[in-house]
């Protein structure tokens, strides 16, 4: 037998078993259409006002700002786990350069946003 074939079984058992449970829920259950199941809601706080309101670019420019800063920062954890490793290979300066030259980069950024006033609201 492939070993492939436990897999197309669990997949066509999942699958089998989305298909049962949606038929058997329209067939057992009555739809009663409310208007109060209709109404959103959001950690208990009634809805007020649209949905639809425009929010200032600074927003979106700090949540993008803090994403690319947090991402790059993440790069710092892995390589601090194999600095050690790479020290015992005897390459620890020019490691330790590279991320120098990656923390001066990241840093003239951080500056330059700071600079530019992107993270005033």
């Amino acid at each position: 037998m492939p070993s492939y074939v436990p897999i197309l079984i669990l997949g066509g058992v999942a699958v089998g078993f989305a298909v049962f449970t949606l038929f058997v829920s329209q067939l057992l259950g009555k739809a009663r259409p409310n208007p109060e199941k209709d109404a959103a809601y959001e950690c208990g706080v009634p809805a007020i006002g649209t949905a639809r309101e425009r929010f200032p670019i600074k927003f979106y420019l700090v949540c993008m700002l803090f994403i690319l800063f947090d991402v790059d920062a993440a790069f710092l954890y892995p390589w601090a786990l194999m600095f050690q490793e790479f020290v015992a290979k005897g390459a620890g300066a020019y490691v330790l350069a590279e991320m120098g030259a990656f923390l001066a980069l990241l840093g003239g950024g951080f500056v330059y946003v700071w600079k530019v006033g992107a993270l005033d609201w």
